[in-house]
Formats: C-alpha cells, structure tokens, sequence
C-alpha cells in the first residue's frame, strides 16, 4: 500500500506541474502538512459511502484535487475541507510572511489554518460550531501547530477583536457581504479576501477600507464555496437572483449557435461570467443535470416574472425559453459581444464600492456599481 508521505509527495508535485503552486515556500508547506489527520472523521464519499481511515481508498481520495465534504446536516453539505489549489490560491493571494497576523473566518477542517501557520502566520481562526471548532483543535493538536492557530468558538460576524489588528482577514465560507467589523479589526494596509455572491457565484474578492463602514473590492479569482447563514447570508434588493435548477425551468424554445470551438476553459468563462453579472443583475446560476436545459451549468439571465430566461453557455452558444425567451436571449447574445468588444476582461479587471445592506442591526457590506479598470 502506498503510504500518505508518497501520495502527499505525488499530489504536491501534481500541483507544481498544473502550475497551482507558486513559491517554494507554499510547496513546502503542502508538502509537510498531513491533510489526512484533519479530515480523520471521515469524509463523504460522494456515492452513498462516508469514507473513513480504515478505507482502502482514504488516502488515495484525500490526495487528489478535490474538496472533502466532512460535515452533513439531513443530507446537505456543511462543513468541508476546500479543494486544495483553491487553498493555495487564496493563500498566495494573502502574500504571507512570518509574523503576518491572520483573522480566518471558518474554521472548516483546520487545515487551511495549518497551512498558513507553515508558512509562519499567526492564525486565529473563528467558527461558531463547536464539534467543528473542537475536531479542528484536535488535529492542529496532531499535527504538532497547536501553538500557532487559535481555534476559537464564536460568531463569524463579530470577528475576534481580542486579537485584533489583524495584517489580513481571510473568509471560507460563501457570503452575501461582508461583516463592517472585519474591515474594523485590519490594521493599517491590511486587506481581506472573501468569496461574495456574485451572479450565482462566489468569486473571492480582494477587499479594503477606504473610510468608517465603507470599503473598496476587487476581483481575485473565481472559487465555490458553501454559503454561510444569517446575516452573512442576508438577500439585498441589489443582489442576483437565487440559483435555480433547470428542471423548474420551461423547455427550450430559441437557439443560438456556439460562438467558440472550442469551448472557453473553465477560468475565461468564469470571466464572461463575472461581466453578465457585473452588468446585469438579473445573471445568476442554472443547475442542472448533463443535457439538461441551460447545460449541466452555466450562467443563467433569469425572467423572475414571467420564468424562463437565457441560459449562456462556454461555447458562447444561447438556450431560452419563456414567454420571453427572443428578448432574453438577444440580452444575452448582447452581453456575451460586449465582454469580447472590452477585450475579455478578467474577475481581476473589476472593481466596486461597498454599501451597507442586510439586516440594519447586522449590517453586511456589499458591491456595488462594478466597473472595468
């Protein structure tokens, strides 16, 4: 059998080979933290089975670039260990140094913390479950870098200002906006990165105060994470409409070709992507399965009066339906010319203000009026 040294080797050079890791630094950290020992609950199996340590295909699953589904609650996904090189993206983004102090909010497996304290950050990682907050603590325990994470049970919202400046504030869970306190406990030329609701989506957003309760964002890079609950989720009447699954959706009634053979890749589509959403409100996500109308999915503009709505795909082609599927799908063929006419801006080219929205009590800071450049 192949033991976890040698696959943690494969899967790092992997990585390397895939262009996901950069610097030797965060190769040295992914090569000597053991993502097994944070994950030793078990993970979902993703066919029925839930995978444990005695499993023949344990290590074989945690070394491989995929996320880990580690907590379920009545069948839905909760508490996870991210896919990896999204963790090394998000970490390199961070552009840590030893010493650099990091508020993470989610504490997840514990692993992305340790992670981060390889690289010589002081971690406080908040999370307000406590079976999550304690298996976490367990593994950093094993693992040996219980000194440098605090693992701390509390509200995601409040942050944790007993620790507080923080050079940098990380968030892995999805959100609708941004807590105002976080931004409150950077220090100065701090900034935070979190995965915002964007047209269906969570692209991680580089985000800075610019002022009490007002802050600057810019896009970071494309991710998927689980969405968070309260305040942190809280619908605003600038936001996009909630996802929807194809098989509420009318059948198919108007067509547009592909215009690109081959498709987009999975990063410039996300790219298209962000601009629909960026100039039109009405861009959110159609799930669905293979063949299904819209795709397996894709970006969606949605006709949330009438239903139906166009569905633009990485090839550039258009599916509608709806009574008003013609004008939902010239709106599309629209907006998918117009991100090729401004060159193909990137999620990197965006940047917006942030507004108070959400609950008045628990207000959430969210994006707004993006603009290229």
């Amino acid at each position: 059998m192949t033991s976890a040294d040698e696959l943690r080797s494969r899967f790092v050079e992997e990585l390397c080979r895939e262009g996901r890791l950069g610097g030797d630094d965060l190769v040295r950290a992914f090569a000597s933290v053991p993502r097994e020992e944070f994950v030793a609950g078990g993970f979902d199996g993703g066919d029925g089975r839930w995978i444990g340590p005695a499993d023949p295909d344990f290590l074989p699953l945690v070394y491989r670039n995929h996320p880990l589904v580690t907590k379920l609650v009545d069948g839905v996904p909760v508490s996870s260990s991210s896919q990896p090189s999204l963790m090394a993206a998000m970490i390199e983004s961070l552009d840590l140094r030893p010493g650099t102090r990091v508020l993470e909010i989610g504490v997840g497996t514990g692993y992305n913390a340790a992670l981060m304290a390889a690289l010589g950050a002081r971690v406080t990682s908040v999370d307000i479950a406590p079976d999550v907050v304690e298996r976490a603590g367990a593994a950093l325990h094993r693992v040996g870098l219980a000194g440098a994470v605090e693992v701390r049970l509390g509200d995601g919202y409040l942050g944790e200002p007993a620790s507080a400046p923080y050079d940098r504030v990380v968030v892995t869970v999805g959100l609708t906006g941004v807590s105002p306190r976080w931004l409150d406990q950077l220090a100065p030329d701090g900034y935070l990165l979190a995965p915002v609701e964007h047209a269906g989506n969570h692209p991680v957003l580089r985000i800075r105060p610019v002022g009490p309760g007002m802050g600057e964002a810019r896009g970071e890079l494309r991710a998927g994470f689980m969405s968070a609950a309260g305040p942190l989720a809280a619908r605003h009447p600038g936001g996009h409409p909630a996802p929807r699954r194809t098989g509420v959706l009318p059948p198919t009634s108007v067509r547009h070709p592909p215009r690109w053979h081959p498709p987009l890749d999975v990063f410039h589509y996300h790219d298209l992507w962000f601009a629909v959403g960026a100039w039109d409100r009405r861009a959110t996500f159609s799930a669905g399965p293979p063949g299904g109308w819209g795709g397996p999915g894709g970006c969606l503009l949605l006709d949330e009066v009438h239903g139906g709505g166009a569905g633009l795909l990485a090839d550039g082609s258009v599916q509608a339906a709806g009574p008003s599927a013609a004008r939902y799908a010239a709106d599309a063929l629209a907006l998918r010319d117009r991100w090729v006419a401004r060159g193909r801006p990137t999620i990197s080219d965006w940047s917006a203000r942030l507004v108070p929205a959400g609950d008045p009590d628990q207000p959430i800071l969210v994006p707004t009026g993006w603009i290229q450049g």
